[in-house]
């Protein structure tokens, strides 16, 4: 059976939303800005601080519809499944992703509360494994797979059932 993510989770992808279009959108406002003072300084004056305003008002709220949009449909398609033999985790909202962690390849299960999560009530959680050397998005760890939002206590059953399922696996039971 499909598990949706801890609703917490929209505000990860609301802040990654906002850090990523960040850079875009200082260099957009930045050339924006520049062609209203050059406008300003060599043409007629009258309206351009008002136009301004309206400029950087629409770019808020198009910044602000394009994240709470990506947010939305970035938790309506990340799905995991704790099954017998694996790990399967599925997202992507133009592009899917679709992972398998065997259990006889976890090392080791991390459980990391940020500031946001401890606010929100959730917990995210790294499944470590063998041979695996990429970084796990946002954290200092090597993790195969990543569950940004679970609930605090579905964390750890999660992490307890992965580790027993993994040394079973190992030892052959």
């Amino acid at each position: 059976m499909k598990n949706k993510l801890h609703s917490g989770a929209k505000w990860l992808f609301r802040i990654r939303g906002y850090f990523s279009l960040l850079i875009f959108f200082i260099f957009f406002g930045v050339a924006v800005i520049q062609s209203f003072i050059i406008k300003s300084m060599f043409g007629n004056s009258t309206g351009n601080s008002n136009n301004l305003f309206l400029v950087i008002l629409l770019g808020i709220v198009l910044i602000i519809i394009i994240v709470e949009i990506y947010a939305r449909m970035a938790y309506n398609r990340w799905f995991y499944e704790i099954e017998k033999n694996d790990i399967r985790l599925e997202r992507g909202i133009i592009w899917k992703k679709y992972s398998n962690i065997p259990y006889e390849r976890v090392q080791n299960v991390d459980i990391h509360r940020g500031v946001l999560a401890r606010i929100l009530g959730f917990s995210s959680i790294y499944i470590q494994t063998a041979g695996y050397s990429m970084p796990a998005r946002g954290h200092g760890s090597y993790a195969e797979g990543q569950l940004p939002a679970v609930s605090i206590k579905n964390a750890e059953e999660i992490r307890d059932f992965v580790l027993k399922q993994a040394r079973g696996k190992r030892q052959g039971i």
